[in-house]
């Protein structure tokens, strides 16, 4: 089960942590801010960064809608375990994967150890307003009714975003404060995920 950073991250600095020697992996449903979050990790870190879906479409040449919509989302999903199994051995970065990433079946397995998986919990609601606010454009949600869509996808991945070694409420925490606990826990400077 996931442990909670809004806790680990009070924990007494003097525990025994260590830094995450493997990938950073952010999981959530669309809209909680993998891509905007880690982004400002992998620069306080000094690690590289990549973006899924947006690495999908530049070896594809096409948009993840377009991908969706012409070849369906199993064909989407087997370009992710493809990228998650090249990247599986490679250095230490932070990862954004898509928010179904984690319903491959053996992806994660891929990535852990030594890599860690940071659940970005948000609420489905709250993760619809920020994505009617946003340019991108969802191919899981252009259907009719969207927020039953993202209700369903939570019921559906919950357990799955449950299995992170660390649970971060976004609603509670602005970006900078979310970077900043996850570097804390990153480098190992507190408890949570090491």
């Amino acid at each position: 089960m996931s442990s909670h950073a809004d806790q680990s991250a009070n924990a007494d600095a003097g525990e025994s942590a260590t830094p995450v020697q493997g990938h950073l992996v952010f999981v959530g449903l669309p809209g909680a801010g993998k891509s905007t979050i880690g982004r400002a990790v992998a620069k306080a870190l000094g690690r590289p960064f990549l973006d899924f879906d947006q690495e999908i479409e530049k070896r594809s040449g096409m948009s993840v809608s377009r991908l969706f919509a012409e070849k369906g989302e199993p064909a989407f999903r087997a370009l992710e375990i493809e990228l998650t199994r090249e990247l599986a051995l490679g250095s230490h970065m932070v990862l954004a994967p898509g928010g179904g990433w984690v319903t491959n079946a053996g992806v994660v397995e891929m990535v852990r150890p030594p890599g860690r998986l940071v659940h970005l919990r948000i609420s489905p609601d709250a993760a619809l307003r920020r994505l009617t606010r946003s340019r991108v454009v969802r191919p899981l949600l252009k259907g009719a009714d969207p927020r039953s869509t993202i209700h369903q996808l939570w019921v559906n991945r919950a357990h799955l975003y449950a299995q992170s070694d660390v649970d971060i409420n976004v609603e509670v925490l602005d970006s900078q404060q979310v970077v900043d606990k996850i570097v804390l826990l990153a480098r190992g400077l507190t408890t949570g995920l090491g």
